[in-house]
């Protein structure tokens, strides 16, 4: 049966349509807001997976370039793997939905979200939000929904919800928050510096807005929604786990602050397990790493909750030990690496020409190219393991995404600095937050590299774990590893000493309180501001005022584009010729921007020099150096630049008679004229130098 629904979201209709498209998924809702239209479907398997411990949910955001009126670019001409930008918005949506989902479900799930149409006004990434929570409620697949998404901007001190494309230019902040009707489930946040008490207030505005936006979509589920199928339940035998806990000390099995010995001892006790079940207890065989995670999660989870006690002995507020250093590399434009206990990371900066920026096709007008590119590598080695590399994975996209995301803000304009930036976070030891160890790293290695941003940035973690109650719960600064498997949240938070440039909110139950928050938000501004002070501005406090022996220089000017056809010549002759004569690399915008790139500072000052004489009109009186191209009997042809000769007349040779030209000059030869002047016809009447005094 067919039945639309409509509501007013931020003075734009939205509408859900039931019932329409898609009959055979378990749930599919047909999203209309503004004129942007996506398809949200929600699926899962008749049973569950064998041999897994976690939850098979997938989460597709399908951008069809279609929905902009675009053919997609390439030989195949269509759409082919997920492009970064869709991979961040399935993660977006993936992290409030997944915790509303039963711990024990093993069935196969994928919400998928297909963009069909875009309205610039009108956010596809929130539409699909909402499409997947719409789509999964109203479905017979067991969910503790609904939630909703609301994107906030920050223009002059005043909110927006769900900013326009054009509110989004000039917004200070980009913050995107899902709820469920009582809590805070998910936050996602770039800003330029916006202090705690603004984000805190702009997270609360988002809330209620989606409690508004929950109580439209209640509605729907009532009249349209399933009844939620059963499932076969997974959990560890009772008898099995009284026998285990007798036998088990909870210390022998978790605390200790290096990792590796942690494993060794979880290693020795299923061993230990295996010895003692192998006759009696043959069936239990199979369960015993099960139980024994649910062993180690429970021990950990009471040990910080009810003693305050951490599985490596810190302060509930401590943070590891930390270290920075730079320019550990030769040759390369930048490095820097931070390490914080057993996470480590190493990140080198390459400065190129803003030719090399990305370039980007994708569905929003506005984000055709980006100039900084960070990219965050996580290989096994790093946690002691082996696995072939494949390429990065949607977390290394995703974490490169939130480093970037965070120093966008006080990376320097392009006129400033005229160059593309890419940094590389390799994770040599990971133990926990190595995205925000990679926004240290980061920093570190900008500034090293001459990068002039404006403020260092630093980021930290928080973790929580909670109890019975909405007021008992202990939240945790810098977490590592072990902290974050078996605790509740991971709220990162990055920024300067002047506010906060970076969120991303990890949780794994229903939601958080606001005292949660404030709390969270707050413990990382003071680690960050101690990471900063005390740890990266020792080492490297402002960024160098040069860029590296081995980086590229740049020199930018600015010319009439009317101009710019003569830059180049026909068939490129003239900036080749450049080109062909100093080394360097040109790249000439439409507005009349010249970026002279190259390793040899005189060449680009001479290329430079070239560019000049070519845009500006050559002037009577001003001393010019040029070369012999040409020689006629009355006198020799200088070229002052590209399409610009002038006449040495045999008389303005010398002060004493002149017989033959090549007497004083060949062709080939270097030589410094005065213009004596431009005649009406525009020719150009020169003098040696010598014989102007």
């Amino acid at each position: 049966m067919y039945k639309s629904y409509s509501m007013e979201l931020a003075g734009r209709t939205l509408t859900v349509e039931i019932g329409k498209v898609a009959a055979q998924a378990n749930g599919a809702a047909l999203m209309r807001y503004g004129d942007t239209v996506v398809l949200s479907t929600a699926t899962a398997s008749e049973k569950p997976r064998e041999g897994i411990d976690f939850f098979p949910l997938s989460v597709e955001f399908e951008e069809k370039m279609y929905a902009v009126g675009k053919i997609p670019g390439g030989f195949n001409k269509r759409e082919g793997k997920a492009s970064e930008h869709a991979v961040l918005t399935s993660r977006v949506i993936d992290r409030p939905m997944r915790p509303l989902f039963p711990k024990d479900y093993r069935n196969d799930v994928t919400l998928n979200n297909l963009v069909m149409a875009v309205d610039p006004d009108c956010s596809p990434e929130v539409t699909a939000m909402l499409g997947a929570s719409v789509a999964t409620s109203i479905s017979d697949i067991p969910f503790d929904g609904p939630i909703a998404g609301t994107r906030i901007g920050l223009i002059d001190g005043e909110f927006i919800v769900n900013p326009t494309a054009d509110q989004q230019l000039v917004s200070d902040l980009a913050l995107t928050v899902a709820s469920t009707a009582e809590k805070v489930i998910m936050i996602e946040a770039g800003a330029n510096e916006v202090p705690e008490d603004k984000m805190i207030e702009a997270i609360f505005k988002a809330h209620e807005v989606n409690k508004e936006v929950i109580k439209f979509i209640d509605r729907i589920v009532e009249e349209c929604g399933k009844e939620k199928h059963e499932y076969e339940h997974v959990d560890t035998p009772e008898d099995l786990w009284n026998d285990m806990v007798d036998f088990i000390t909870p210390e022998e099995a978790v605390f200790t602050d290096v990792k590796q010995v942690r494993e060794e001892n979880i290693r020795q006790i299923k061993e230990k397990l295996e010895e003692r079940y192998a006759e009696e207890h043959e069936d239990w065989l199979p369960l015993i790493d099960d139980a024994v995670y649910k062993f180690q999660k429970k021990t950990v989870r009471k040990m910080i909750l009810k003693d305050h006690k951490r599985p490596d002995g810190r302060a509930i507020n401590e943070i590891r030990p930390l270290a920075a250093e730079i320019d550990l590399l030769p040759r390369v434009h930048g490095s820097g690496m931070f390490t914080r206990g057993q996470t480590q990371i190493m990140t080198i900066t390459t400065l190129a020409p803003l030719s090399e920026a990305q370039k980007i096709d994708g569905l929003d007008a506005n984000v055709t190219s980006k100039r900084y590119m960070h990219h965050y590598n996580f290989p096994s080695y790093s946690v002691g393991e082996t696995k072939p590399s494949r390429g990065p994975g949607r977390r290394e996209i995703g974490h490169g995404a939130l480093a970037e995301r965070a120093l966008v803000p006080v990376l320097p304009s392009e006129d400033e600095f005229p160059y593309a930036i890419r940094t590389v976070s390799e994770t040599l030891e990971s133990n926990g937050s190595t995205s925000q160890a990679s926004i240290c790293a980061s920093t570190l290695s900008l500034m090293a590299a001459g990068v002039p941003i404006k403020k260092p940035v630093a980021g930290i973690s928080t973790g929580l774990v909670t109890g019975d109650s909405d007021d008992d719960y202990i939240v945790l600064t810098d977490i590592q590893g072990l902290e974050d498997f078996f605790g509740d949240m991971d709220f990162k938070v990055a920024g300067t000493h002047d506010g906060i440039t970076a969120i991303q909110m990890d949780i794994k139950i229903h939601g958080l309180t606001p005292d949660i928050i404030r709390e969270a938000i707050s413990r990382t501004k003071e680690a960050r501001e101690h990471i900063l002070t005390d740890v990266m501005e020792p080492v490297i406090s402002t960024p160098r005022d040069h860029v590296g022996e081995y980086a590229p220089k740049i020199m930018q000017m600015h010319v009439d584009p009317d101009k710019i056809s003569e830059i180049i010549g026909k068939q490129g002759k003239t900036i080749n010729a450049i080109i062909d004569e100093t080394g360097v690399k040109i790249d000439i915008n439409d507005e009349g921007r010249v970026d002279i790139c190259g390793v040899d500072q005189v060449m680009i000052d001479r290329a430079m020099e070239i560019i000049r004489l070519i845009v500006e009109p050559v002037e009577a009186g001003k001393i010019y150096e040029g070369e012999v191209v040409r020689i006629m009997n009355f006198g020799a042809f200088v070229q002052l630049a590209p399409n610009k000769d002038g006449l040495i007349h045999i008389s303005k040779l010398s002060k004493e008679r002149v017989e033959k030209v090549e007497d004083v000059v060949n062709i080939g030869d270097k030589v410094k004229v005065k213009v004596l002047e431009i005649d009406k016809m525009g020719r150009i009447n020169l003098a040696l130098r010598e014989i102007i005094k």
